[in-house]
This record gives structure tokens, sequence and C-alpha cells, in this order.
């Protein structure tokens, strides 16, 4: 995965400097600024995760919000990002959490050789609060460009659920207890206009420390990779 990244950023990169040289930074427009909507299509991985734990089949996130941009040079094409929005993650794996008879959760490892899965997943629901150093090749008058957007994404989980379904009796829990309720990570967004290439990732584990799987922390990390749209 590093080696990818380097590629896209190096590939940005070299655009940047070609598209530099046409651009007209004469006509400066001290009012420009690059408030967005934003909307993000991601893969959701698990990081770290137990060698037992697979994922299977597509597991989806959702994004989408405003960020309010804040030039800090003459040219404006440079700015500090401060944004709010709404996530939506979907993992798909072989973890199946259940709750106990003391108000507790348990995690354990479908054996696939007896219980057919149709469907397990856990889904978090956030508010975000994205946090960017913005730098672009735009002016005033234009509104095509490349550019590179890096920092860190603040969540909260509003809501959280579980959803077992297979040849045993279905499983279907909310609110659980054991995900971290803060979520935080590292992002980067690299393109060229509206198409951008997206990832992010998690700082901190999705579960706390009190999730077990065979007496060991359930410590992983949230992976997301996509597209990222921004629309002035």
């Amino acid at each position: 995965m590093k080696s990818f990244i380097f590629i896209i950023l190096f590939s940005c990169a070299t655009s940047i400097l070609f598209a530099q040289q046409s651009v007209d930074t004469t006509f400066v427009d001290h009012k420009y600024k690059e408030d967005q909507f934003y909307f993000s299509i991601t893969y959701e991985l698990l990081g770290k995760k137990p060698k037992a734990i697979k994922q299977s089949g597509f597991s989806s996130g959702i994004h989408f919000g405003v960020i309010k941009d804040m030039p800090i040079n003459q040219r404006r094409n440079r700015a500090i990002g401060v944004g709010l929005g709404l996530s939506v993650n979907s993992y798909n794996q072989n973890m199946l959490i259940s709750s106990d008879p003391d108000g507790g959760y348990t995690y354990q490892i479908i054996d696939e050789s007896q219980i057919t899965i149709k469907r397990n997943k856990f889904t978090t629901y956030l508010i975000e609060m994205p946090f960017q150093y913005r730098w672009r090749t735009s002016t005033a008058q234009d509104y095509k460009f490349w550019r590179i957007y890096s920092g860190i994404k603040l969540g909260y989980i509003l809501y959280n659920s579980s959803k077992f379904i297979g040849s045993i009796d279905d499983v279907r829990l909310s609110e659980i207890d054991d995900f971290n309720k803060f979520q935080y990570g590292l992002t980067l967004n690299a393109g060229y206009s509206t198409w951008n290439f997206h990832v992010y990732y998690g700082l901190n584990s999705i579960f706390k420390d009190s999730a077990k799987l065979d007496g060991k922390a359930v410590d992983m990390n949230s992976i997301k990779i996509g597209l990222m749209f921004y629309i002035l």
C-alpha cells in the first residue's frame, strides 16, 4: 500500500509542476477561496486485525459534508480547511458479535464449516470534523486544478450496529458499548478538479480493550481507500 500511495503522490506532484508553468498568477482576488461540499465513496479495510479475522464481500463507506476554506498566502492557493460531515462505514467479516447473559458482549470467529454466513457485518455512523492543509494550483479564474490536501479527521460514533444472518438464528445488536466513541486518523486527498484519490488511516482502535477475541483485545483500526468528489 505504501508503494501505491507513493506512486499517486509522485504522479500528482509531477503534474502540478507542469501545470504551474501555464497558470496565470498575476490576477489576485482577495475574496477568492475554495469553500466546498465533499462526497466520498470508500472501500473499508480492517488494519492490524488478528489472523483469524477475514473480510469478505465489499465493505463500503459513504462520507459527505462541507469544508470552510481559509487561505494563508497572497495567491490564496494555500489554505487551512475545517469541515463538518457525516459518515457511514460497514465492515463485512467473519467475527460474530453476540450478547451474553451478564449484559456484556462476546466475540468469536464463525466456523464456516458448520455455519453458513449470508451476511455478517458491523456498521458505524459518525459525525466527523476534517482538518486539512490545502495546496492547489488554482487561481480565482481557474476552477479546474491539481490539489494535494493532507490532514487529520476526528470522528464521534453516534450509533453502531452489528448484524449476522446465516444458518443459525439471526443476531442483531445496536449501541454496543465496546466501540470506541472517538475515532481519529490521517487523511490524504490528491487529484485533479472534481476527481480525487482519498485515503484515511485510523490512528486508534475501532474497539475498546474490553472487546476480546480468544482473551486478547480486538485492536483493529480503520483504513479507507476511495474517491473524493469536491463540489463548489
